[in-house]
């Protein structure tokens, strides 16, 4: 099932996750189910959130990766546009940079890549 919202009510649509469609002068919002921390993450500007509320990253990730300098969130959105949010090349550097599986990548890609839909 998918919601049609006027377009000035796009960035109010938080607290799903965004699979955006333009129609006939609405954003058509696709729902599927994500974690409350993706949700959370792409209702907001990134700021100075840290590593941890990514998601996909948790408390041993995030000091694995905070250890090689990515401490922001911010840090590793740099990475991801590095890499051209390239999903496989982002999941091979989350797995050489901290040891991340493949559900915890792919959960931090979707998050920067739903992050960057809203945000840029």
């Amino acid at each position: 099932m998918s919601t049609s919202y006027p377009k000035s009510m796009f960035g109010a649509a938080c607290g799903y996750t965004l699979s955006p469609a333009y129609l006939d002068g609405f954003y058509i919002v696709i729902m599927s189910s994500t974690s409350q921390k993706l949700k959370n993450f792409i209702c907001e500007p990134m700021g100075e959130k840290p590593v941890t509320d990514l998601a996909g990253v948790g408390e041993v990730l995030g000091k694995r990766l905070e250890a090689q300098g990515f401490d922001k969130a911010y840090v590793v959105l740099g990475q991801f546009l590095v890499l051209k949010k390239n999903k496989e090349l982002f999941q091979d550097w989350m797995k050489e940079a901290c040891q991340a599986n493949a559900k915890q990548s792919a959960d931090c890609f979707q998050c920067l890549s739903e992050w960057c839909e809203e945000f840029l």
